[in-house]
């Protein structure tokens, strides 16, 4: 059986923490390094729901994608729900070991596992990381479909095969106009369309796309094709863990370690539920409504009550 530092020493290989950003906070969080590892779980976070997964599976590591303290902390008391995640990691001998933006930009990566899902078939990255010299790292993928689809099928398509969430899949644009060419980001992407306007693609996939950069964007793009598919964060991120233990399974296999590697399906989106507006009037033909209000009493003098 390894060590947790011969293991660590691995994922630092496949993700090196200085190809981390500069804000991120990423490695090891929690872990006595020789503690025997035979048990790993990967997940998207390090939240209360997949630390109790580790520990009822028996994992002696847990690898996330996000960061348990990105910005920092000055306690981690148990009365806080990540000072909680740190005491229960340590009362089990869980250790804990992030992989974050140094997982977007690697050979293979985050947006690979994406594209991956989707069927597409990567061509370069989105945004190249200018130390790589063979030009496969990066941020996002630019992919090519081997068939047109529409948009609304593109969309159809991400709803079936990434993880199921309140969310589903949001579209702008036509839904009718054909895609040849798709960018991905797995996670937050809106701070990427600049490279997608450069890279001239018919769609970009990506998560948590806010309301003015879309607007604008699409506004920059009203007489073209491009359309935006807006999914959850967690499911565009989901891939990358079974893309994850894919990679630690061969190495394992490889170095005779014999390492069970298993992969979190427990929905850790923080959104649980979708209410669909009703058809009815169109905000310009409905009638304007304000809170509702108690009666006011009787006044003829025009002043308001």
């Amino acid at each position: 059986m390894p060590r947790l530092s011969e293991v660590i020493a691995v994922l630092e290989s496949l993700w090196p923490a200085e190809r981390a950003e500069s804000w991120d906070a990423v490695g090891t969080v929690v872990g006595e390094p020789d503690q025997e590892v035979v048990r790993v779980l990967f997940a998207v976070d390090p939240v209360r729901e997949t630390v109790d997964e580790a520990v009822r599976l028996g994992a002696d590591l847990l690898v996330t994608h996000h960061p348990l303290y990105l910005r920092g902390t000055t306690t981690v008391a148990a009365s806080t729900s990540k000072g909680r995640v740190v005491h229960t990691l340590i009362k089990n001998d869980i250790a804990l070991h992030v992989a974050h933006t140094n997982a977007d930009t690697a050979d293979p990566g985050v947006s690979d596992a994406l594209a991956g899902a989707l069927d597409l078939r990567v061509v370069r990255p989105l945004v190249p990381d200018p130390t790589d010299p063979e030009g496969r790292r990066g941020l996002g993928r630019v992919c090519a479909l081997d068939h047109p689809l529409t948009v609304r099928e593109l969309a159809a398509r991400a709803a079936e095969r990434l993880p199921a969430t309140a969310q589903g899949i949001r579209v702008a644009g036509d839904p009718e106009a054909l895609v040849r060419t798709v960018a991905v980001s797995g996670g937050s992407g809106d701070s990427l369309f600049d490279h997608v306007r450069a890279a001239g693609v018919d769609a970009f996939l990506t998560a948590d796309l806010r309301h003015h950069p879309a607007s604008e964007f699409m506004a920059d793009h009203a007489h073209g094709p491009l359309a935006l598919l807006d999914a959850a964060h967690w499911a565009t991120e989901w891939p990358w863990c079974e893309l994850a233990a894919a990679q630690l399974d061969e190495i394992s296999d490889r170095h005779g370690w014999n390492l069970r590697v298993h992969v979190s399906k427990t929905v850790t989106d923080p959104w649980t539920a979708h209410a669909a507006s009703p058809a009815g009037p169109s905000p310009a033909t409905a009638p304007p409504r304000s809170a509702s209000r108690a009666p006011a009493p009787s006044d003829t003098s025009g002043a308001p009550n």
